[in-house]
């Protein structure tokens, strides 16, 4: 009998969903550890989307398990696997979904349409998002076309740059700054006015990186 050494996508979804289990992690907690959002990784487990050989580096690589267990199901989850150094290399850079929208309810709500690509960082942050800024409103700190990153979560700091939905629905950038008992957002750039928080405001998330294009 030939064996059939090739995996299905609905085998490895399922070990996928063992190992995620085994580390008592949610699926978005391990969507964010990849970069990806959940509902693809939820795909992934019900054998509905296709994992990529990079996807798949990253997962033996990130939590250390035996490349032929997530592969073909033999041995056992946890081993050394032996990974060329290029393509470890290649994985220490995080993939970050770089946002064409920001939907209302983020980031629950967040589908691969409201995705327009990924960008690989070295080292960046795990479990954040990109987007790229318009305008001069944070300029010096945050100029037209820089690419920004910022986390959903986290703490929340006086004078921390965070992304916030305006009373129009804007996300925009804007300065976190505590008055006594009142918030304000104000921009870095003094020719704009900064506005208090009201019921209408909504952080949405806050910077964590800054990439800026040179020409040279």
């Amino acid at each position: 009998m030939i064996e059939n050494i090739y995996h299905s996508d609905i085998s490895i979804g399922l070990r996928i969903k063992e190992l995620r289990q085994a580390k008592d992690m949610t699926q978005k907690e391990f969507a964010d550890s990849l970069g990806i959002v959940q509902g693809f990784l939820s795909g992934i487990e019900r054998g509905k989307k296709s994992p990529s050989d990079t996807l798949l580096i990253a997962l033996c690589h990130l939590y250390k398990i035996n490349k032929e267990w997530l592969y073909t199901g033999r041995g056992d989850m946890f081993g050394k696997t032996q990974l060329p150094d290029k393509l470890i290399e290649e994985f220490v850079t995080t993939r970050i979904p770089l946002l064409k929208r920001i939907p209302q309810g983020f980031p629950d709500s967040l589908k691969e349409e409201d995705i327009c690509d990924y960008v690989s960082l070295p080292n960046g942050p795990q479990g954040c998002y990109a987007i790229i800024t318009y305008g001069d409103f944070m300029a010096p700190t945050i100029r037209d076309g820089d690419l920004v990153i910022f986390n959903s979560g986290g703490e929340l700091s006086n004078k921390n740059i965070v992304l916030v939905n305006n009373r129009w629905n804007e996300a925009i950038l804007r300065r976190y700054r505590v008055a006594g008992n009142e918030i304000f957002f104000s921009p870095d750039n003094p020719a704009y006015a900064p506005f208090k928080q009201d019921n209408n405001t909504k952080i949405i998330g806050t910077v964590v990186d800054v990439w800026r294009k040179v020409k040279i």
